[in-house]
């Protein structure tokens, strides 16, 4: 069909000159225009409805788990696609587009060695690859399932698309998860907007974040709402606001229904009174005009209501008081964690002193540096008071 759209274009030339119409246009008109068939038909598979069913996964050999007593261990770490520290065209670090599997498979050994080393029951992970050229096209939500003690997942795609021409990206499938050691259930993905700068033919190919919500089910009958989300990072305008806006807007309906929750991900903003909010040093850029993802200018009260609704992992004035023991993120693996951009919420609490974030053996116990451009962030979450 796509192939008779195009046919069917180009024979309205006999009628109406092309040209002349794309010399009255812009550029971002021209690619709306180019894209119009793509949007719709929809020949790559990149949409979404707006709410639609995750898609889950079990171990293929399931682990005996014993029924938890007091609380929780909930982790939260985005794992970069297991690309490692690998220097990839897109980060402005290196050129490199395709992994090969033996690379990939290094990499997953090392995010499962250090999953195992922590040992959450609820763990929430952002930049899974499932079915992506880029990573040999394995399956990270099932190999690390099989490799963990973990024995349930839930997968939300955040870009989907059975080709990318850029660079010969090929086929992706990336997305958000929910991993738990007991069953999960009710597990939905909300679309989130996309942004409103891009031209057309430009968001048809770019990802479509969303927010994975689910329940897990414990023994006994109780349940917890799990809720994952990786917002825009590019953003230059309303975009991440709106996102994370949303993200909240599903805690508030599980709050005001009387659920409890614990809720998070790779929120891409700082938290609250934090100084530097630009100039970071692994910041590579490579003209005047790029735009520059680590600065967090005018975004300093993104997280605010999150805070002021909800329990965070890592108290706020804790964090104020000094904020290097609690920074996730840099984007080059010759600098050390430089920003926190990884969070934990809840409406009931965290164990008092529970909270780690995960930058090396001193504070961990195993280096992350190397496995990931974020550290894990984990708590307990208290279930009886």
């Amino acid at each position: 069909m796509f192939i008779e759209c195009i046919e069917r274009m180009k024979s309205m030339r006999k009628k109406l000159d092309i040209r002349r119409v794309v010399e009255w246009l812009d550029e971002k008109q021209v690619a709306d225009l180019a894209a119009a068939p793509l949007y719709a038909l929809d020949p790559f598979n990149t949409h979404f409805k707006e709410i639609e069913p995750a898609q889950y996964y079990e171990a293929r050999r399931k682990r005996r788990v014993r029924p938890p007593r007091r609380s929780l261990l909930v982790m939260t770490w985005n794992i970069k696609f297991a690309g490692g520290r690998v220097d990839f065209w897109f980060d402005g670090h290196g050129d490199r587009v395709i992994l090969r599997d033996w690379e990939v498979i290094a990499h997953l050994e090392g995010l499962a060695a250090k999953i195992n080393q922590v040992d959450p029951d609820i763990l929430l992970l952002q930049e899974v690859d499932v079915d992506s050229k880029r990573v040999a096209h394995i399956d990270q939500m099932q190999w690390l399932l099989d490799r963990t003690r973990l024995n349930y997942g839930a997968y939300a795609s955040q870009w989907r698309s059975d080709l990318v021409p850029t660079r010969g990206l090929g086929k992706v499938d990336m997305g958000i998860a929910v991993m738990s050691k007991f069953p999960i259930g009710d597990a939905q993905r909300l679309a989130l907007p996309q942004m409103k700068t891009q031209d057309r033919l430009t968001r048809y190919f770019y990802l479509k974040r969303a927010v994975l919500s689910a329940k897990v089910n414990l023994p006994g009958g109780a349940d917890i709402h799990v809720v994952n989300t990786h917002t825009e990072a590019f953003s230059t305008g309303e975009t991440k606001r709106q996102q994370i806006a949303l993200f909240k807007s599903e805690l508030d309906r599980i709050d005001a229904a009387g659920g409890v929750f614990v809720g998070g991900g790779d929120l891409n903003s700082l938290p609250p009174g934090t100084s530097q909010l630009h100039g970071f040093a692994d910041v590579v850029r490579t003209g005047a005009d790029d735009y520059d993802a680590s600065d967090y200018r005018g975004e300093e009260d993104c997280l605010e209501a999150l805070y002021d609704s909800y329990r965070p992992a890592v108290e706020l004035e804790l964090y104020q008081s000094d904020s290097a023991p609690h920074f996730t993120h840099s984007t080059s693996g010759s600098h050390f964690w430089s920003r926190k951009l990884d969070y934990l919420f809840t409406n009931v609490i965290f164990e008092e002193g529970s909270a780690m974030t995960h930058q090396d053996s001193e504070r961990g116990g195993m280096a992350t540096m190397k496995l990931s451009d974020h550290a894990p962030v984990s708590a307990r979450l208290v279930l009886q008071q």
